[in-house]
């Protein structure tokens, strides 16, 4: 009897063994397929969602005027996926890539990176929606704000007042630093 639970006992650590060999096997091979998609080029058409991220982030990346578009329509596509992770990084990533460009077009004027910083804030408030306990979403949401503070809170403050804002309260705030940390 004793002989016999021994022999069970082997048996199913072998089986379970097996299994796990068996999983570990197929997500090598996946991750293998992964890194093959990626290597070349991260090509749009690949049905794995990882190789697709890694070909817009690649497309973020890139300078030209056409690769802000072609990176704005893969970071698109990938919100509109399945995936929450990559739903998640992907609207963070869009709001960094307008970011990018409002900063780029912030040399010449202000006025000019408006939109590009409302959809930044739009896609960073869209990803704490999902997600609030990301900080980087939110400090990049707090520095598009600084940017470009909201126009209903300074129309409120001018309502309030009668006229314009003349200056915020944190530089008036003694021991408050406003560099970043």
């Amino acid at each position: 009897m004793k002989r016999l639970t021994l022999h069970i006992a082997f048996g199913a650590a072998t089986l379970l063994s097996a299994a796990l060999a068996a999983h570990s096997a197929l997500a090598l091979r996946q991750a293998r397929q992964v890194n093959a998609a990626i290597a070349a080029g991260g090509a749009p058409e690949a049905d794995l969602p990882e190789a697709r991220f890694a070909h817009a982030l690649s497309l973020s990346h890139r300078e030209g005027d056409d690769s802000g578009e072609a990176a704005t329509r893969a970071w698109k596509a990938l919100i509109a996926s399945e995936r929450a992770d990559l739903r998640q990084a992907a609207r963070y990533n869009l709001g960094n890539l307008h970011m990018r460009a409002a900063l780029a077009q912030g040399d010449e004027g202000i006025a000019d990176a408006l939109p590009l910083i409302e959809l930044a804030k739009q896609r960073y408030r869209d990803a704490l929606r999902e997600r609030p306990d990301d900080w980087d979403a939110r400090y990049n949401l707090e520095r598009a704000l600084w940017l470009a503070p909201e126009v209903e809170s300074v129309a409120q403050a001018e309502d309030d007042t009668g006229q314009a804002p003349r200056e915020r309260v944190v530089t008036t705030l003694q021991g408050v630093r406003l560099e970043l940390p």
